[in-house]
């Protein structure tokens, strides 16, 4: 249970700055991460894929897990409720984000013996780290998590034990690092999504922050009595902290899941090598199994859907399709 003697001071601009700690744990958690990091990365820097600044990246994810703890977010977390929101759309969004875009997983192998790389990328995309690394799993966990964690009785259990807090901030970093890992990351695993399954994934992935938020605005009875109880006098009333915690999952976490998928949405547009993976393997299989049906070749042949050929094709299709309706084709280009 929290000790009120423990409490922050009221909270304003002064005490907000004056609140660092060291929370060594963290520090030394960030330091070994990033330490690794340097220390992987010049092993193979001979051969390293990953540009400076995804290394900076990583870093700086390091740096932000650190603060977020140490600095006057964690120290106020507990004291009111909607800085324990900014804490957690820190640890489950920005965080991870920063960590994928490191490609820590390129490092490790790349760091590797040559002679041992193979092996390491066939471990990376077998079958039982698919199935943990797929969209789909991370999805359902970050949804879990999130309503699991905001509207149930964990958070009034979190205000009686006081493990289940440094453990719901690891559980949130590991399942943002899961579910951004195959959006953001171009690591070496499979499944490997399209680039507009990755920009769906991000739209859906905006529900789960939503309901939270909506639930959370419309409380009307206080969801969480033992935590609210516990807050210092100085504290917003409860009610009024738990419909402003809302508001910032609602509109933030939306937010920075929809600055996620325009960054995600530039990449893609400024880079060739993008734009062609923009389907996903797939339905790029689907397409050119179509085209080689028009064209009349057999469809386990790798036509090109860009090609001479394939454009006739297409073409051939618009014909058909417009005598079954009964109009004039536009010609492809």
């Amino acid at each position: 249970m929290s000790d009120v003697s423990s409490m922050p001071p009221p909270l304003d601009w002064g005490s907000f700055l004056g609140s660092w700690r060291l929370a060594p744990g963290w520090l030394a958690v960030g330091l070994l991460f990033a330490g690794g990091y340097i220390v992987l990365r010049v092993r193979g820097l001979e051969r390293s894929t990953v540009p400076p600044w995804r290394a900076v990246s990583f870093g700086l994810g390091c740096a932000v897990l650190w603060i977020c703890v140490a600095s006057g977010i964690g120290r106020y977390a507990m004291a009111v409720f909607w800085m324990h929101m900014v804490l957690h759309l820190l640890l489950i969004m920005v965080v991870p984000a920063l960590l994928v875009l490191g490609h820590p997983v390129t490092v490790v192998i790349e760091a590797l013996p040559v002679r041992r790389q193979s092996r390491a990328r066939l471990l990376v995309a077998s079958r039982p780290v698919g199935v943990l690394t797929h969209p789909a799993s991370g999805l359902a966990v970050y949804t879990v998590v999130i309503i699991g964690t905001h509207l149930t009785g964990f958070m009034d259990q979190m205000a009686t034990h006081a493990w289940l807090m440094p453990a719901e901030q690891v559980l949130y970093v590991a399942t943002g690092y899961l579910f951004f890992l195959p959006l953001l990351g171009e690591e070496p695993i499979r499944p490997d999504p399209g680039y507009l399954l990755r920009l769906v994934l991000f739209l859906i992935a905006m529900v789960p922050d939503t309901v939270v938020g909506i639930v959370l605005l419309q409380a009307t009875p206080d969801p969480f009595p033992v935590m609210m109880g516990q807050h210092p006098s100085w504290a917003p009333l409860a009610l009024t902290d738990i419909h402003t915690a809302g508001g910032l999952m609602w509109a933030v976490g939306d937010g920075l899941m929809m600055f996620a998928a325009v960054g995600l949405m530039i990449s893609v547009v400024t880079s060739p090598s993008r734009r062609a993976r923009m389907t996903g393997p797939w339905l790029d299989r689907v397409r050119s199994t179509v085209i080689a049906t028009e064209v009349g070749v057999d469809p386990a042949r790798r036509l090109d859907p860009d090609s001479d050929e394939a454009y006739a094709a297409y073409n051939r299709m618009l014909q058909r399709l417009a005598a079954d309706h009964g109009s004039e084709p536009k010609k492809g280009s």
